[in-house]
C-alpha cells in the first residue's frame, strides 16, 4: 500500500480498488504519457515480485461527472 500512497500523493492516482469478483484490482490514473505511466508502474512491488500483469488503457475522458477530477 505504500507505492499506491506514492502515486495518490504525487497525483498519479485518481482512483483505485479491487475488483469484483476478487480477481485483481483496477488503477484509475494520470500521467504524462502512456510511456511515463508504465514506466511508473514497473516499480509496483507486485511488478518487481513477479506476481501482478498490468495492462494499460488509454482514454480520453471526455465526458465526466463535475465532481471527478
Amino acid at each position: 500500500m505504500a507505492f499506491v500512497a506514492e502515486l495518490k500523493a504525487d497525483g498519479t492516482l485518481l482512483a483505485a480498488g479491487r475488483k469484483e469478483p476478487r480477481t485483481g484490482g483496477i488503477i484509475l490514473a494520470t500521467a504524462p504519457s502512456l510511456k511515463a505511466l508504465r514506466d511508473r508502474m514497473a516499480h509496483d512491488p507486485f511488478a518487481t515480485a513477479g506476481v501482478a500483469r498490468f495492462s494499460f488503457t488509454e482514454f480520453a475522458p471526455n465526458t465526466r461527472h463535475p465532481g471527478f477530477v
